[in-house]
C-alpha cells in the first residue's frame, strides 16, 4: 500500500465476527455442550426462521449451495438427456449439477445491465427434452422471475432459481427464494449470509417435493433405515445453524447496509464521468450486492493500478461456461454468446460488506478514478 491506511478487506468477516462474537460463541458452544451435531434444535429453529423471512411454506437447510441445487433437480426427476436452461455467465456449480446428473444445460444469453437470464431467448431452446429453467439471480438481484415463470407456465415446465447470490433481495413484493417452484441458496462465509464453512438451503411451497427433498437430504431415508430414494449426505451441520441463527437477527439492518453502500458506490462512481459501467437495480426489486461488481476497459491495468494502493478485488467470472474445457463436449463456441463474453472480459468487483465505512469507500473510488483512463 502506497500509505499507513488500514487494510481495506474485499469481504469484512472479521469486523462482523467481532460485532457479533459474544453470540456466535455462545451459540457454538451450546451445540458443543448438547452434543447435537447432525440435525440438532438449532437446524429446526434456522429452517422456522427462513421459512418466516422468504414467506416460503418448506425451508430445508442443506450442506452447501450446489447440494441444494442438486437436490432441486433430482426432487423434479431430472434425468440423463434431459435438457435445463440456464445461462454460461455464472459459477459453475450451476451448470455443474445439471452435467453431473446426465443431463445437459443448454444456454441462453444474458442482458447487458442485470447481467441475468434473457427471458426474451428461452422459448427458442425450449423441445421435448427441456424439463426445467434455472435462472441465476446474479450479483444479488432476481432475475425476471414473473417472465420466466410465464414461459415456464405455458410449456408446464419446472422453474429452479438459483439464489445463492440473492438471498435476502425482493423481486415484484416477494422474497428472492420463493420466486418459482423450488428456491435455492447458499451459506457460504462471503455471502450476504453466511456460515463458517459450506451451508445452504432449498425453498418450496410443494408439499410433496418438500417431504421428497427431506428425505433425500438423508441419503433418502422416509424413516430409520427405510429408504424410498436415491439421496446424499446433505444435511447441515447443526453449528453452521447456530452460527447463521445469530447472523440472521441481524440480517435486515445488514441488508439495509448493503444497499446504502451499494447506492453509494453507483453515485459516486458515475460521477467521475469515466468509461465505467456501474450495475443496474430494476425499479420493482432490490439488490443484496453480493458482490459490487463494475464493467471496465483494460481491466487488468485497472486492477494493477488498484492492488498497489491496498485496494483488493475479485473477478466474477472471467470465463463464461460455454468456453470452460469441461463443457467442451457441449459443441458451442467463442461468440455464440456474445454478451456473456463481453461481459466476462470486463467485469470486476470491488470491496463489498455492510461494515465498509464512508471513508474506505471513498479511498477506493479515488483509486478507481485514478485507475481508469477516459
Amino acid at each position: 500500500m502506497s500509505d499507513n491506511r488500514k487494510k481495506i478487506e474485499f469481504i469484512d468477516l472479521k469486523t462482523q465476527y467481532e460485532k457479533y462474537k459474544d453470540e456466535i460463541n455462545s451459540a457454538i458452544l451450546n451445540v458443543c455442550s448438547s452434543a447435537q451435531f447432525i440435525l440438532g434444535n438449532d437446524v429446526t429453529v434456522l429452517e422456522e426462521s427462513l421459512s418466516k423471512f422468504t414467506e416460503s411454506k418448506h425451508a430445508i437447510s442443506l450442506s452447501s449451495g450446489t447440494d441444494a441445487l442438486l437436490l432441486a433437480l433430482m426432487a423434479i426427476d431430472i434425468k440423463p438427456g434431459d435438457e435445463v436452461i440456464t445461462t454460461p455467465f455464472t459459477f459453475y456449480a450451476s451448470s455443474e449439477v445439471i452435467a453431473f446428473l446426465g443431463a445437459k444445460p443448454v444456454f441462453i444469453d444474458i442482458f447487458d445491465d442485470t447481467y441475468n437470464m434473457d427471458y426474451n431467448l428461452i422459448e427458442s431452446k425450449i423441445n421435448s427434452k427441456t424439463k426445467a429453467i434455472m435462472p441465476i439471480s446474479l450479483y444479488g438481484q432476481v432475475a425476471d422471475m414473473n417472465m420466466i415463470n410465464e414461459i415456464a407456465a405455458k410449456h408446464n415446465i419446472p422453474v429452479v432459481e438459483d439464489a445463492c447470490q440473492s438471498f435476502g433481495a425482493s423481486y415484484d413484493g416477494r422474497k428472492s427464494c420463493n420466486l418459482s417452484t423450488i428456491g435455492t441458496t447458499s451459506f457460504f462465509p462471503s455471502k450476504p449470509l453466511g456460515c463458517y464453512g459450506d451451508g445452504g438451503a432449498l425453498f418450496t411451497n410443494d408439499d410433496k417435493l418438500a417431504t421428497k427433498i427431506l428425505a433425500m437430504r438423508n441419503h433418502g431415508q422416509t424413516e430409520r433405515y427405510m429408504h424410498e430414494y436415491l439421496g446424499i449426505n446433505g444435511r447441515l451441520d447443526t453449528i453452521q445453524a447456530a452460527v447463521l441463527n445469530v447472523k440472521l437477527k441481524y440480517f435486515n439492518d445488514e441488508l439495509q447496509a448493503r444497499e446504502k453502500i451499494g447506492t453509494r458506490y453507483t453515485k459516486l462512481i458515475n460521477a467521475l464521468g469515466k468509461n465505467i459501467v456501474t450495475p443496474t437495480v430494476k425499479a420493482d426489486r432490490t439488490s443484496v450486492y453480493a458482490q459490487y461488481s463494475i464493467r471496465v476497459k483494460n481491466r487488468e491495468n485497472v486492477i494493477a493500478t488498484l492492488t498497489e494502493h491496498g485496494v483488493p478485488t475479485a473477478i466474477h467470472y472471467p470465463k463464461p461456461l460455454h468456453e470452460q474445457k469441461v463443457f467442451n463436449y457441449l459443441g458451442y463456441k467463442n461468440g455464440d454468446f456474445p454478451v456473456s463474453e463481453l461481459v466476462a472480459n470486463e467485469i470486476m468487483s470491488l470491496p463489498m460488506s455492510p461494515f465498509l465505512t464512508e471513508t474506505d469507500q471513498d479511498y477506493i473510488v479515488e483509486k478507481l478514478n485514478l485507475a481508469v483512463k477516459g
